[in-house]
């Protein structure tokens, strides 16, 4: 998903970047409302560590083709949106200045595709199926699965988007939007379980720290055992 220098053109590139810095500048505001106190805001910097540590691990989708978390779903699920897309636009801008993975003049269109419309897509499917599934505990994710399925998909389709309108390389479009959705799907399947399992494991630990859980926390009845609360 990481786009290289000089595969969009210039117009493009300067576009996305404006994007990329008018959707963080919002995030940075709302990002306050998000994390509200000492308790949970910690937690943004471990999912960015987390994050920024899982994209260099790749697994395999077929046919000689790997893929990586993209973790927009799951930030947007541990943190809440606006946190996710700082989290991930600074795993985006260490990577791109440290690593070389995306390149620097496509930094801007990275954070629109990752942090921006896969954190924004994957938090949406995630309310979606919020809005169907039992208002249970052990619904937050299985809906962060479906989020992270449907977030990588979508960014592939924006970036083929992008590409039909300042493309460089000659690809027909057909052909790249062919690959971009079927691959990417596949990707997405790989990505919605390492999400489930992740929101898993910090639901079955601490749930009043995930933020797509806030709601059923609040409303979950105290159990008394034994003199202890639980």
């Amino acid at each position: 998903m990481h786009v290289p220098d000089g595969f969009l053109d210039a117009p493009t590139s300067v576009a996305t970047g404006a994007i990329a810095v008018g959707a963080l500048a919002y995030a940075m505001k709302r990002a306050r409302h998000e994390q509200p106190d000492d308790r949970t805001a910690p937690l943004a910097g471990l999912v960015a560590t987390f994050i920024f540590a899982a994209q260099m691990v790749n697994f395999p989708v077929g046919a000689g083709t790997s893929g990586h978390l993209l973790g927009g779903a799951l930030a947007a699920v541990l943190v809440g949106p606006a946190t996710a897309a700082m989290c991930v636009s600074v795993v985006l801008v260490v990577q791109a200045l440290l690593f070389a993975d995306g390149g620097v003049t496509a930094l801007g269109t990275n954070i629109t595709l990752m942090a921006v419309v896969g954190v924004g897509a994957g938090w949406l499917a995630f309310l979606a199926a919020r809005a169907v599934l039992p208002k249970r505990l052990p619904s937050v994710p299985v809906a962060a699965a479906f989020g992270a399925f449907v977030s990588v998909p979508v960014a592939s389709l924006a970036f083929v988007g992008l590409y039909a309108v300042g493309g460089q390389a000659p690809i027909p479009l057909d052909t790249l939007t062919a690959a971009m959705v079927g691959w990417h799907s596949l990707i997405g399947i790989g990505e919605a379980v390492i999400t489930g399992l992740v929101v898993s494991a910090v639901i079955a630990l601490r749930p009043d720290l995930v933020y797509g859980a806030r709601d059923v926390v609040a409303t979950t009845p105290l159990e008394i055992r034994e003199g202890a609360v639980l």
